[in-house]
Parts: C-alpha cells; structure tokens; sequence
C-alpha cells in the first residue's frame, strides 16, 4: 500500500472534498462542515456515493483508517490522499468543526 499521498490539515484548501470515514459515534460528535460520511466498513457498498474524477481527501481521528480507506480508494481508481493527523490535527489547528448532537464540536 505505498504511494499513498499524504497531506496536513493544511493542504485542505477551501472547498476541498473531504470524506470523513470513521464512525457514525465520532461524525456526530464533531465533523468538517460539508465533509461526506461514509464510515471505513461501509465503503465498498457505498463507492458509488464518490466521483472517480474528484480528488477526494479522506480523513479519520488519526489517519491509520483514512490510510487504508485511501489505499483502496486509489485501487479502484479513485483520487484519494490521505491527510495525516486526521481529525485530532484538524480540531489542534483550530479549524472550524461542526456537531450533530447540539454540543460543542469535539474529536473523539
């Protein structure tokens, strides 16, 4: 699985297409505004969800499940860069979150 590009939280420009693959637990509880979810174990059922031609950056807590979810991503022809850090950079950087709770965004 090499070759994977990897990018900072930094390297997602503004209006970007994030696909944030952790769990549904986690997305409700802080999430990039517009970002698409589609949890890692629900990723083959749902590809066609994705545009093949839109370079997509994916993203988890850490960026271990964003990795393999680019990987694959990438296996099937997809654009797909895994950006490092995952959510826990993103909300360390002071980006703007969103939440599906009511509560303060938070990374769990």
């Amino acid at each position: 699985m090499s070759g994977i590009e990897n990018v900072g939280v930094d390297g997602i420009g503004p209006g970007a297409k994030v696909l944030d693959v952790r769990e549904d637990y986690e997305w409700e509880a802080g999430h990039i505004g517009g970002a698409v979810h589609i949890p890692l174990d629900q990723l083959p059922e749902r590809l066609e969800e994705l545009d093949p031609d839109e370079d997509l950056y994916v993203i988890c807590r850490t960026g271990g499940r964003s990795y393999r979810a680019a990987a694959w991503l990438v296996g099937h022809g997809y654009s797909a860069v895994n950006v490092s850090g995952g959510m826990d950079a993103w909300m360390e950087a002071g980006r703007d979150m969103v939440s599906d709770n009511g509560q303060q965004p938070t990374v769990l």
